[in-house]
């Protein structure tokens, strides 16, 4: 499974991207898929999660109301829609597929729980 992550950016302050991550060689029907970003000098945090079944998705405090995680089956793809972007979402951002088939709790959070990682997009936001 190769997971590639695009539409990272430089942008100003309050603008938007959006962020897509495709798979190839398999597919995220059925799996629980994550973002996750590092900022320079800062360890991983969680940034958003769809579980499988598409009935949940949870955000990190500080993206909430400003990033949406949704996904196109039809295509593999995920996405994560950021608006009002901050110089504090400046990142590396990552796209993973969660370990498990059809799973979904609130280990969701914890960047352990996926196993398929994306090779990142760099978005930075200028002030």
């Amino acid at each position: 499974v190769q997971l590639q992550a695009s539409g990272g950016g430089l942008v100003q302050a309050g603008e938007s991207l959006r962020l897509s991550c495709t798979a190839s060689g398999s597919t995220f029907s059925g799996y629980t898929m994550g973002w996750f970003r590092q900022a320079p000098g800062k360890e991983r945090e969680f940034v958003a999660v769809d579980s499988y079944s598409g009935r949940t998705t949870k955000y990190a405090d500080s993206v909430k109301g400003r990033f949406t995680i949704s996904r196109d089956i039809a295509k593999n793809t995920v996405f994560l829609q950021m608006n009002s972007l901050k110089p504090e979402d400046t990142a590396l951002y990552h796209c993973a597929r969660h370990r498990r088939r059809q799973y979904y709790d609130n280990t969701a959070y914890y960047s352990g729980e996926y196993d398929y990682w994306g090779q990142g997009t760099l978005v930075t936001v200028s002030s």
